[in-house]
């Protein structure tokens, strides 16, 4: 599978650094408009020492986190604005709605995340997203996301 942009790519965008960069891989973009992304789930996740000790399961709020930061590089993509700490703008996690939670993801799960643009204006965008497991749901949502 071709990447459209790769991790040293994606770390050029986004400010996230280990271990809470999200995101593998960058498979589509449609700028302004779409992203797909492609988050690799491995055993050696720090989360998953604590979440469950047993039977480890990605927690729902990192799956959101991974649609958020695949909406992240939508957004400076689109905008052509430099990462922010240190760039011109950092845009935040404003807000989720609609968040459901259809199946667990586990160690050896390869995420796909779609994400797509329901309105933006200026540092704001509000954003639609769906995290797959093969063909598999595994959590959709809508969230926001505002520059600052």
């Amino acid at each position: 599978m071709k990447s459209v942009l790769d991790i040293h790519q994606i770390i050029k965008l986004l400010p996230h650094r280990y271990p809470f960069l999200l995101i593998d891989r960058i498979i589509d973009i449609t700028l302004g408009k779409s992203v797909v992304a492609l988050k690799n789930v491995t055993i050696n996740e720090p989360f998953f020492v604590g979440h469950f000790p047993g039977k480890p399961i990605m927690p729902g709020v990192l799956i959101l986190e991974a649609l958020a930061q695949a909406g992240g590089v939508l957004a400076y993509q689109s905008t052509q604005t430099e990462v922010g700490v240190g760039g011109s703008i950092l845009y935040y996690f404003a807000g989720v709605d609609k968040a459901r939670f259809r199946r667990v993801v586990e160690p050896g799960d390869q995420l796909r995340l779609e994400v797509k643009v329901l309105r933006s204006k200026k540092e704001f965008w509000k954003l639609e997203g769906f995290a797959y497991v093969g063909e598999e749901l595994a959590c959709s949502a809508e969230f926001m996301s505002a520059g600052k």
